[in-house]
């Protein structure tokens, strides 16, 4: 009988932090406030955005439990909690994000099905356990391995939550068997988080974590681990996380026509303050957020703009006690950054409203000469060297949501300012150093907070013209 299950009622959960915004109940998916999320580096466990397609699995006895290597491994194994905990141990720090993170953004430009994420189901967590490459050399197959003497190509991940999407059956995802063979890939067969055993909504007892690749492939509540010849054929690999071309649509989707995404792009996002705040004339404001990018490719710049995107000025980056644009964090030296993780800024000034406030985040593509292509990872056309900037992530062979930009809106208070004490303390303070410093707003105070003014005009429009400026100055061809 197995002993971690997939329950298929909602009975048994697990206790959630109250403070989270829920999207989902069942299953149950939440996210933490956004300034909660940039107060602390490392994500609190109980800020941890959750992301679940099934009742929370159940584990009656960790002595029992085994986790078995099949498929195609030259040797099949069966491991115990023991074994793997008595394996040489690794840490790595990483950002894991839900593939579906400001999905409501993308909705805003056309109407996409799921999960409706705002700008915080993702955090960056310590996560302690065992190089899966370690694991496969046990199984017979060597670091850098593409393909296995049986003809493996590619490692599926099996767990034993029931989704409806999978008919009953569990989420499943694969990756290539050479980034799970390659040592400084750190796949991990992770069993911490933040120095603390795995939580049930994280994945107890084990779980794959997929450094720099969107949170999609990093199974939770690992049952299985198969060598196959080809990738994961499951709902979440093969019908679900794609992206296509704008006449694309419900009725004439292809799903084979395109390829499961894997590396995240870089991103950039505002997470205080709000949308639509209150911002008193001479107010000094502390703008802070994160940005971050897939692939372990660093963040070179983030650049702020106080006035709708006409003058740029650079945000402090802040990663782990080291900053920029001081020597202590370089974007493309591992020894001066943890190359997985996200990067938070920061830039303080004297605001004065109403205005709308831009990030944007830039990484260096390349620095070798090579023809202009399409990167599927990096979801830009490229010509290098150069800098990956928001203005090229239109790209004219797949249609994406710009996510280097994020924008804000800062508004005048009401005349009857008086009224609204608890609006300037809200907008003004400082980040909340935990989970249990988050306020609970009084009555009727978040409409007023996250009231967007009636003329505002919408950003993609700006994009479209700086996309045009662009185009016309380097040559990018448009159609």
């Amino acid at each position: 009988m197995a002993l971690l299950i997939g329950p298929k009622d909602y009975e048994n959960e697990p206790p959630r932090h109250p403070a989270l915004r829920i999207n989902a109940k069942e299953p149950f998916n939440a996210e933490p406030p956004p300034s909660a999320l940039v107060a602390s580096y490392i994500t609190p466990i109980d800020m941890f955005y959750k992301r679940n397609h099934g009742p929370i699995p159940i584990l009656k006895d960790p002595s029992s439990y085994r986790l078995e290597i099949t498929g195609l491994a030259p040797k099949k194994l069966s491991l115990s909690l023991e074994a793997i905990r008595s394996l040489k141990k690794h840490t790595v720090v990483a950002t894991l994000q839900c593939a579906g993170n400001r999905r409501t953004a993308m909705s805003d430009t056309r109407k996409v099905k799921g999960v409706g994420w705002g700008i915080s189901a993702l955090g960056n967590g310590i996560w302690g356990g065992v190089l899966l490459s370690d694991v496969l050399e046990l199984a017979g197959i060597p670091c850098y391995t593409r393909r296995s003497a049986n003809g493996g190509k590619h490692v599926e991940f099996i767990s034993v939550d029931q989704c409806k999407e999978e008919k009953g059956g569990p989420y499943r995802a694969s990756v290539p068997l050479l980034q799970a063979t390659d040592p400084e890939a750190e796949v991990l067969l992770a069993y911490e988080m933040n120095g603390e055993e795995l939580t049930r909504d994280h994945g107890y007892p084990l779980r794959i974590v997929v450094p720099g690749v969107i949170g999609a492939r990093s199974v939770k509540w690992l049952a299985s681990i198969d060598i196959c010849p080809i990738e994961c054929q499951g709902f979440f690999q093969q019908q679900d996380y794609k992206m296509f071309p704008p006449w694309v649509d419900w009725n004439n989707i292809v799903w084979p026509s395109r390829r499961p995404l894997m590396d995240f792009p870089v991103q950039c996002a505002i997470c205080t303050p709000s949308d639509g705040s209150f911002i008193k004339t001479g107010t000094t404001v502390k703008i802070s957020g994160y940005a971050l990018s897939g692939g372990g490719r660093g963040i070179e710049r983030v650049e702020v703009s106080l006035d709708g995107g006409r003058t740029w000025i650079e945000a402090t980056r802040l990663q782990s006690g080291r900053s920029a644009p001081s020597n202590s964090y370089i974007s493309d030296v591992d020894e001066q950054r943890e190359k997985w993780a996200w990067v938070l800024w920061e830039y303080s000034t004297t605001m004065t409203p109403p205005t709308t406030i831009i990030a944007k985040a830039n990484i260096v593509v390349d620095s070798s000469p090579k023809p202009r292509s399409f990167n599927n990872s990096l979801n830009h056309i490229a010509s290098a060297p150069a800098l990956d900037k928001a203005i090229y992530s239109a790209s004219v062979e797949e249609s994406a949501i710009d996510f280097c930009f994020f924008d804000v809106q800062l508004m005048v208070p009401p005349l009857s300012w008086k009224q609204y004490p608890e609006v300037d303390r809200l907008v003004s303070r400082q980040p909340p150093q935990s989970a249990s410093d988050y306020p609970v707003k009084p009555d009727g105070l978040s409409t007023l907070v996250n009231t967007k003014p009636k003329s505002r005009v919408p950003f993609r429009y700006l994009k479209i013209l700086l996309t045009a400026f662009q185009c016309i100055n380097t040559g990018f061809d448009m159609n």
